[in-house]
């Protein structure tokens, strides 16, 4: 492939010759966002993990930029794929929780996804493993923007073999789709993640002459856990330490197809995950230390995600940034590096395209909100702060998590009064000093005054005037 650079310059003296002297736009960057499920804060090689290797996630990291301080959407599945695709707090969007099989509900087509911003100016899309933003063929992602989808619809364990099928749940076979076709239904995920990775990297073949969007949403390593037989007790960590590896062996496929390819300095790769660990399922269950709690908690360990973000000759690498961000921010910084227009709609992101390159340290958000439950306001960021107004989350509380892929039960703690914690002196939130700090408190409750009147919040019983509807069909 010819260096876009020699073939502008071999183009000139024609150009100037015919009179021409309009200005030729490079092609913009490729982008690829890899997007675990339920992985923990620790799970990565250069985020702390001492038990699994992550080399190709380490080398991403060493030649991109690693985010320390970057948050999912929602600490939950289909509120933290909502705010990642269309950069809105999910809440927003009547978007809570996650979705089950057969539900009439989903993201609402009226909403623009990143697929749809990018398509405007003529990507190629395609999505490759969990989607989870409603199963109706009205809400699946060849009506979100995407031009090829292969995957599952749901999360990997809404099926027959759920450890609680009969007593609690009653769910059908796990349908695999290609498009919008059922191809298979799956009673063994083991080689999901090398189909994943096998249709991304045919994806990046077929687009290599076009602008593209890859989004690989893998399955694992929510439970349940599968691997395939290359990576079958390969890690220190079990199982769970085997998904890890295989899942960055996935990276390092990714990133060689597009060094094959001559695209890797035209295309922007981004690391990370939905939410943090589901602690419940012990030995089958991420790590987010030193991160207090994990996933279906608006607390460190259930939203601060492991973020790795690459692009060369654009962002410089090998740096550690620790500016709060949030998948929000996402679609407008993809907005600005690729020329593509915003949504219609209020989005809730912001351009952080100069912290990523280091032009800027100053977060362009005022603060970010942290919702769970149904549009319950548990959090609030606000610089090196995080505040939390009283409610009630799940926690072991010390007890170990179960074996063998079969959850314990949480119990319920609450919340009495306000808390707050300084996250750059206390990281695992261990002490609260929203007495030694009456200002800091005060000025963050304002904060949530303000944003109870536009999002509303079911804890204060406050109804919102920015909340649009969920999609709902009949």
């Amino acid at each position: 492939m010819m260096n876009r650079s020699i073939f502008l310059l071999l183009l000139l003296p024609g150009m100037l010759a015919c009179g021409r002297y309009e200005v030729i736009e490079e092609r913009p960057p490729n982008v690829i966002i890899i997007f675990t499920d339920d992985q923990g804060y620790q799970d990565v090689g250069s985020f702390g993990a001492t038990d699994i290797e992550t080399p190709h996630l380490d080398q991403m990291a060493a030649e991109g930029i690693k985010l320390t301080d970057f948050y999912a959407a929602q600490a939950v599945c289909s509120a933290s794929r909502a705010g990642l695709l269309t950069g809105c707090y999910p809440n927003r969007l009547g978007v809570h929780g996650a979705f089950m099989p057969d539900s009439k509900k989903g993201l609402n087509p009226s909403e623009t996804t990143l697929a749809e911003m990018l398509k405007e100016i003529d990507y190629k899309t395609g999505i490759f493993g969990k989607w989870h933003l409603g199963d109706h063929p009205d809400f699946m992602p060849i009506k979100q923007g995407f031009d090829e989808y292969f995957g599952i619809p749901y999360s990997n364990d809404m099926w027959p073999l759920h450890p609680q099928q009969g007593p609690v749940f009653n769910f059908g076979p796990l349908p695999l789709y290609e498009n919008e076709t059922i191809i298979d239904t799956l009673s063994d995920q083991s080689n999901l993640t090398s189909q994943i990775t096998e249709r991304s990297v045919d994806f990046i073949k077929k687009n290599k002459d076009n602008p593209f969007f890859l989004y690989i949403a893998h399955p694992q390593p929510h439970v349940p856990l599968y691997v395939s037989d290359k990576f079958k007790g390969k890690s220190k960590r079990g199982l769970y330490g085997d998904v890890i590896m295989e899942v960055d062996w996935s990276v390092g496929q990714v990133l060689a197809a597009l060094k094959e390819y001559e695209l890797d300095e035209d295309t922007l790769v981004i690391f990370t995950s939905d939410n943090g660990p589901w602690l419940s399922y012990g030995d089958h269950a991420g790590s987010a230390y030193p991160l207090r709690e994990g996933k279906g908690t608006a607390l460190e360990g259930g939203q601060r995600e492991p973020c790795i973000i690459r692009y060369p000759g654009k962002i410089k690498p090998g740096r550690v940034i620790n500016v709060p961000m949030m998948a929000i921010d996402i679609m407008p910084t993809l907005a600005h590096i690729t020329g593509a227009a915003l949504p219609a709609n209020k989005i809730d992101g912001k351009n952080v395209w100069d912290i990523w390159t280091g032009t800027s340290s100053q977060s362009p958000q005022e603060a970010y909100y942290f919702y769970y439950h149904v549009n319950e306001l548990h959090g609030i960021r606000y610089g090196k702060w995080k505040l939390y107004f009283p409610h009630s989350y799940r926690s072991l509380n010390g007890k170990p998590g179960g074996t063998g892929g079969i959850p314990v039960d949480y119990e319920t703690n609450t919340i009495e009064n306000v808390e707050l914690y300084n996250l750059s002196t206390d990281i695992g939130e261990t002490t609260d000093v929203a007495a030694e700090h009456p200002e800091i408190v005060a000025k963050i409750k304002l904060l949530g005054d303000a944003i109870r009147a536009e999002l509303g919040d079911a804890l204060t019983e406050k109804e919102g005037t920015g909340i649009r509807p969920i999609g709902v069909v009949e």
